[in-house]
């Protein structure tokens, strides 16, 4: 029998329970396809830093950077400060582990509804890979004022000038600002995922970024998505400003394949998808590291008002151990959960508040781990 051994971290308000039946449904695959995890518990969430102040430590980096796989629930919890968790925790894993890629299936499962008119699953089945590690979110940034940083200020002046005819008096105004970078390498390495993921399926690939306006960081990933898309003759080809992707991703949502984007239009562009894919307790993702360490977790949040209600809807969560173990290399069984989800959905007897029904978190579990036995 194989052997797999996975770290979790459970994380935060609901975090504990959708992990739960996450790993529930993992074992009864394994039950059926021969192959038996090892789970270990990692502490890393709000009680952990409330107890002893420390957020993920270089020692559990390490420790689970021996591991081709993590399970995560949520991270967030209202007794700490937006962002000290999702940075501390989160985002340091995404940049220690290197997970480039993040990867979201925007799928609509028979059975499910979407706000969006006349669309069918045969119209709402693509793939986004967003760039996880630059762009806007390489943490270069800050404020100015009068005291601080004068010559900030009066760079800012210079430009402001030079740019608009307008004047910023320094001795007075405040500025924010926040770098965003993209580098060749780490650029390449996103689309020539996303023209391998292509090769795969329908051979296309959209392209989104925002080069008409912010024409030197998105020009530049322009210029790397043509050159690679000249590497892939059969892969057909298309570019998307990020405001005209949204509305594509609404009214013509079976034009897509794959489609690839730099950070920051990736986390916002995803969260539509999840809403045309039927809401984000649908929505599962991974964050990739193909020669690493990746990490699988829903894209919703912690929920803390639901915490310890056996509530809230786990499919996300179980939809996300399905990619993990097809990462691993257990597609059989991956392709089996996600069925073992949509019969589910189809049965409507098993869903929870969100979809209609009445059923806790651990029912939803249950009957998908029933299915996925073939009971």
């Amino acid at each position: 029998m194989t052997q797999y051994k996975i770290p979790v971290i459970p994380g935060d308000g609901i975090g504990p329970e959708i992990i739960a039946e996450g790993r529930k449904v993992i074992d009864a695959a394994g039950e059926r396809f021969g192959f038996d995890v090892e789970w270990t518990e990692f502490p890393h969430g709000a009680d952990h830093y409330l107890a002893t102040g420390e957020l993920i430590s270089e020692d559990s980096l390490k420790e689970l950077s021996k591991y081709s796989a993590i399970y995560l629930g949520s991270i967030g919890d209202p007794r700490v400060a937006p962002g000290v968790l999702e940075k501390g925790v989160l985002l340091a894993a995404r940049f220690y582990f290197d997970q480039y890629i993040n990867l979201r299936p925007i799928k609509l499962l028979e059975g499910v509804w979407t706000p969006i008119k006349d669309k069918t699953p045969a119209d709402i089945d693509f793939t986004v890979v967003r760039e996880n590690t630059e762009d806007f979110y390489i943490g270069i940034g800050g404020r100015a004022k009068k005291g601080i940083s004068k010559d900030l200020l009066e760079v800012s002046r210079s430009l402001y000038s030079a740019k608009f005819g307008l004047d910023i008096e320094t001795d007075s105004e405040e500025i924010g600002y926040q770098i965003g970078m993209i580098s060749k390498e780490g650029t390449q390495r996103v689309i020539r995922y996303a023209f391998d993921l292509a090769e795969k399926s329908k051979k296309h690939v959209s392209s989104v970024d925002k080069a008409n306006v912010l024409s030197d960081i998105y020009g530049f990933w322009r210029e790397e998505f043509t050159s690679i898309a000249s590497e892939h003759p059969d892969v057909t080809t298309d570019f998307n400003y990020v405001d005209a992707m949204t509305m594509w991703f609404v009214k013509n949502p079976e034009w897509f394949d794959v489609v690839v984007t730099p950070n920051m239009f990736g986390d916002i562009i995803t969260d539509l998808g999840a809403m045309v894919q039927g809401g984000l307790g649908l929505a599962p993702g991974g964050n990739i590291n193909p020669e690493g360490t990746s990490m699988f977790e829903p894209i919703h949040g912690s929920a803390p008002k639901y915490k310890g209600m056996n509530k809230v809807n786990p499919i996300a969560t179980i939809w996300a151990g399905a990619m993990m173990m097809e990462q691993l290399g257990e597609k059989e069984a991956a392709d089996t959960i996600v069925s073992a989800i949509e019969t589910n959905i189809l049965d409507a007897k098993v869903r929870t508040y969100d979809m209609g029904g009445s059923a806790g978190t651990s029912d939803v579990g249950d009957d998908i781990a029933r299915i996925v036995l073939g009971k």
